[in-house]
């Protein structure tokens, strides 16, 4: 099917195909076509260009957008979409005064979720992970990473990821799977923590890898949860099996998980929230990239990643929601659009920059998803009409998206 989409206000993100990512001062440049047309073949970006030199195509249908812009979808690499029931108790605990850490020590925190999770049947986690999947569809996510981690026993890790698999099989976009078994020790090993990294290593994971029910590999690296020691030795184990690190790293303090990921050639290493000079060393010269998650810091009151020391410094920066019960319950890249430019001081290119075409690259997906190029799949958003693309993060409660279209088709 063709589609034809003319008088494009501006079409953003216009990008050649050799461009997988972009870094440092480069995030400040948006390439635009403004007063633009867009051509979509058989669920692929076929051609663009500007309206006066439009040729005469013949489009089974046409759609005027006069005043509206159109943008490729959002590219959010780091989910926990698959969970059961919330935890909006929880919420109300850290407006009485407990900390996050508090609340976790006395059992509420990944350990709340876990025990709701294996409580819960396989059928009623994916029916209420799809409708979450589907609401981020909608606010214009095109592509998406999703991790285990709420588990944390073999049975019910395994069925997480089966439900990441079942999503990636009923829904159009790009899901990625990521098994995070290491998300936080569960009360049982509490005195034992070596024995449920062994549990992780030697019984789960290599299911995980058996049964093909990941790419990647995480851990929350952090105090409280697994040390240095732990992160090498999980990551060196997925090695084996081929799946590559994106971890957690720097959320409340900076103890070299950076440079650790980075020295297991990770993805990517997320959340950020404290870095020392340490840290952005260990990412210059890398392939790794950074992602902050400014939705999190907003709702637990903590550090924003710090976007213009990392930036300044010739790095790349994506953005993502980290779309979880406890600490981000909320899938909305919009928001995170805005936060990031609020919070983190980082422009609107810089910001748009992050939530495309290097969230793609967090994802491996830069060969097809993230911009507007040529041959990439027809995934983008029309906004309502608005007077420029910085009304996106300027207007940060409203719903600027007029709709959406996954494999060049509305949904």
């Amino acid at each position: 099917m063709n589609l034809l989409l003319t008088n494009i206000k501006e079409l953003l993100q216009v990008r050649e195909p050799n461009i997988h990512k972009v870094s440092g001062s480069e995030m400040k440049e948006l390439p635009t076509i403004k007063n633009a047309w867009l051509l979509v073949k058989d669920e692929k970006i076929a051609d663009y260009g500007a309206m006066d030199n439009m040729p005469d195509i013949k489009a089974e249908e046409t759609i005027d957008v006069s005043g509206k812009i159109v943008l490729p979808t959002w590219c959010d690499s780091h989910t926990h979409i698959v969970y059961a029931g919330n935890r909006e108790q929880e919420f109300a605990d850290r407006i009485n005064g407990l900390s996050y850490e508090e609340i976790a020590n006395r059992g509420g925190g990944i350990l709340n979720s876990a025990k709701t999770l294996q409580e819960t049947p396989e059928d009623d986690v994916y029916a209420q992970s799809a409708k979450r999947l589907e609401e981020v569809m909608k606010l214009g996510t095109g592509a998406v990473e999703i991790k285990s981690g709420y588990g944390l026993t073999e049975e019910a890790e395994l069925k997480m990821l089966r439900v990441i698999k079942k999503l990636r099989e009923n829904y159009d976009l790009p899901v990625k799977s990521t098994f995070l078994g290491a998300h936080a020790i569960p009360k049982e090993y509490k005195q034992d923590p070596n024995a449920y990294m062994d549990l992780v290593i030697n019984e789960i994971l290599p299911k995980v890898a058996q049964e093909g029910l990941a790419e990647y590999i995480d851990i929350f690296c952090e105090k409280g949860y697994f040390t240095l020691e732990d992160t090498h030795r999980l990551l060196s184990a997925a090695k084996e099996f081929g799946m590559k690190p994106k971890i957690h790293v720097n959320q409340f303090n900076a103890i070299g998980g950076v440079k650790a990921g980075v020295e297991h050639d990770a993805l990517s290493v997320d959340h950020l929230e404290v870095m020392n000079d340490e840290d952005i060393d260990a990412l210059k010269g890398s392939s790794t990239m950074p992602v902050a998650l400014p939705s999190c810091s907003l709702f637990l009151s903590i550090p924003y990643t710090p976007a213009r020391k990392i930036l300044e410094q010739g790095l790349p920066l994506a953005l993502a929601t980290d779309f979880n019960p406890g600490s981000t319950p909320s899938g909305n890249m919009n928001l995170v659009v805005s936060l990031a430019c609020i919070k983190m001081k980082m422009t609107p290119e810089e910001a748009i920059n992050a939530a495309t075409i290097n969230g793609a690259y967090a994802m491996e997906l830069s060969e097809t998803h993230g911009s507007i190029t040529r041959g990439k799949t027809a995934n983008f958003i029309i906004t309502k009409e608005i007077p420029s693309y910085t009304f996106l993060p300027y207007a940060f409660g409203t719903n600027s998206i007029d709709s959406v279209y996954i494999n060049g088709k509305k949904i």
